[in-house]
């Protein structure tokens, strides 16, 4: 080999780490701009936290959209408890909780014992239902959710009344037990049915959007 060849061979030797080192470099530099986008497209990223408040604020604003659904006017149906549906359906049980609770947020300071019925009631409907959802994804899984997450609202509705009721509107817990079957029930179930009706038909539509702006 001349003198040439032997000064060429270990040019190249001696850039070729250097040229390793640079792709090892390169490498390591695309995957951890990959991970930081895997880290921000996850459970808590900016687009899921910004969701989260949009159902918390359609929850806030439905909660005040009300009226009677049966004979006695002061029983008032509102469409809130849709709105954590949704949520949990899109996005899981932890957005079905966050929805349920800070969703009626406005109503602690005028009426803490109400809200906290309406809390237990949404969390029952919604928390429940999502997480069938999430082992079932089809619409027989939507419908076993709803109906399972109704059942617990409902007994959670009533129990509530029982303990709760008489605790702020001076009635006798005789007087509340005595309104659970001609008033309280049908109510209850009359609510849940419209609930779980609207979300059935509305539920999809809705996540297919969200997926697609994702």
């Amino acid at each position: 080999m001349s003198i040439s060849s032997r000064i060429r061979m270990q040019a190249i030797r001696s850039i070729a780490p250097e040229a390793e080192g640079a792709a090892s470099s390169a490498t390591n530099t695309k995957l951890g701009s990959h991970s930081t986008g895997v880290a921000d497209s996850g459970r808590w990223s900016t687009r899921r936290i910004a969701m989260y408040a949009l159902f918390v604020a359609l929850a806030m604003v439905t909660s005040f959209i009300e009226f009677p659904i049966t004979p006695v006017a002061w029983l008032k149906y509102d469409p809130s408890g849709i709105v954590c549906l949704i949520a949990g359906f899109a996005y899981g049980p932890s957005a079905a909780i966050i929805v349920s609770v800070l969703g009626f947020v406005p109503h602690m300071f005028a009426d803490p014992w109400g809200s906290l019925m309406a809390v237990l009631v949404a969390l029952c409907l919604s928390v429940p239902a999502s997480l069938i959802y999430r082992k079932i994804r089809s619409r027989k899984g939507a419908a076993l959710g709803i109906l399972a997450g109704a059942v617990l609202a409902i007994v959670a509705a009533l129990l509530g009344n029982l303990v709760i009721t008489p605790i702020y509107a001076h009635m006798s817990y005789a007087a509340v037990a005595a309104m659970i079957l001609p008033i309280l029930l049908p109510f209850n179930v009359a609510k849940m049915a419209i609930h779980a009706v609207v979300t059935f038909l509305i539920y999809k539509p809705i996540s297919n959007l969200l997926a697609k702006q994702q």
